[in-house]
C-alpha cells in the first residue's frame, strides 16, 4: 500500500472514529423505559385511541377543562388533572401525560 492511501486511510479512521456517529433518544409516553430512566412508581391509565368522548366520559369522569375544536380535521381537547386527551371528530387519536 503506498503512501498516500496509508494517509488516506488514517484520515478516514479519525473521521469515523469514536463519537463520529452519534444519535438522539426520543421517548414517547406510553414506551417501555430504558435502562437510563427509572420507572415510576405510579401507573396512570390513559384513555386509547378509538374511545369515543361519551367512552371517556363515563370511564375516566368529567374533564377540568374542554377546548373547543380547532382545525381541519376538528381536534378537540379534554384536560385532566394528569394528562390530555386529543379527539379527532369524537374519538381519541392520542392521550399524553401533563
Amino acid at each position: 500500500m503506498s503512501y498516500r492511501c496509508t494517509k488516506l486511510a488514517i484520515v478516514l479512521l479519525a473521521l469515523c472514529g469514536p463519537g463520529a456517529a452519534t444519535a438522539d433518544s426520543l421517548n414517547m409516553p406510553g414506551s417501555a423505559p430504558t435502562t437510563s430512566q427509572p420507572r415510576s412508581t405510579i401507573d396512570i391509565r390513559l384513555p386509547v385511541k378509538g374511545m369515543s368522548m361519551e367512552l371517556v366520559s363515563s370511564e375516566f369522569g368529567r374533564p377540568l377543562e374542554k377546548i373547543a375544536p380547532v382545525g381541519k380535521p376538528p381536534i378537540t381537547r379534554w384536560i385532566f388533572r394528569n394528562y390530555t386527551v386529543y379527539f379527532e371528530y369524537g374519538y381519541v387519536v392520542h392521550a399524553v401525560l401533563n
